[in-house]
């Protein structure tokens, strides 16, 4: 069976996976970019949006992990787009019109639509369902590859709590968010079915990856 894995999920010292106040402007509500300016500088990042250059290191190492083998991915609605998105028929998600993913990629959303085709691979499929039946419908159309859960933090904390994902790479940033969404509420003890290892980055982030067990 395919393994389900979470990559590069940037949280702050408090647990805070994104922020406060999420819109069109603000995808990240008042975080903005801070979780995520340990990639920006990566070989991995400067790849993602077609520049050349780009440090490797730790930080690339691991943000390197985030494409080999992933046959599907499954989103949240607060990644396909900001609040009121599904009230849009033209919103087709933030990247415009060939996404980063590359494969078919389902979107959590209480207001489903017909399915979006866009350039490089992806397609946008939307679904109203639960997390287990999320992941049998992406792993059907991952075939014998792995199905990546992009988050955001509500969707990774939702899987988890189901006990659905086999490997997570969380990157915890020095910084300070204070409000936002968490991605640890409600999972006490989690970490006892996972193998849990941290890595620190010279770039001040720490690598924190937890993986299970494939029998």
């Amino acid at each position: 069976m395919s393994v389900a894995r979470v990559h590069n999920f940037s949280i702050s010292l408090d647990g805070f996976g994104t922020g406060e106040g999420l819109s069109l402007d603000a995808p990240f509500g008042h975080a903005g970019h801070v979780l995520h300016e340990w990639m920006f500088t990566t070989r991995f990042w400067h790849e993602m949006t077609g520049r050349s250059g780009g440090t490797g290191g730790i930080d690339d190492a691991f943000a390197q992990q985030f494409a080999p083998g992933i046959g599907a991915e499954i989103m949240g609605a607060g990644k396909f787009g900001p609040p009121g998105w599904h009230e849009d028929p033209e919103w087709k998600g933030w990247w415009g019109p060939n996404p980063p993913f590359h494969t078919p990629t389902f979107v959590l959303t209480h207001h489903p639509r017909p399915p979006i085709e866009m350039e490089g691979g992806t397609t946008f499929h939307f679904l109203d369902t639960s997390p287990a039946e999320a992941l049998e419908a992406a792993r059907k159309a991952a075939g014998d590859q792995d199905v990546r859960i992009g988050g955001g933090p509500a969707v990774v904390r939702d899987f988890l709590a189901a006990g659905l994902i086999d490997h997570l790479h969380v990157v915890v940033v020095p910084v300070l968010l204070g409000r936002g969404v968490r991605l640890w509420d409600g999972l006490e003890g989690v970490e006892k079915g996972y193998t849990v290892e941290a890595t620190s980055s010279p770039t001040g982030v720490t690598h924190m990856t937890f993986t299970r067990a494939i029998n």
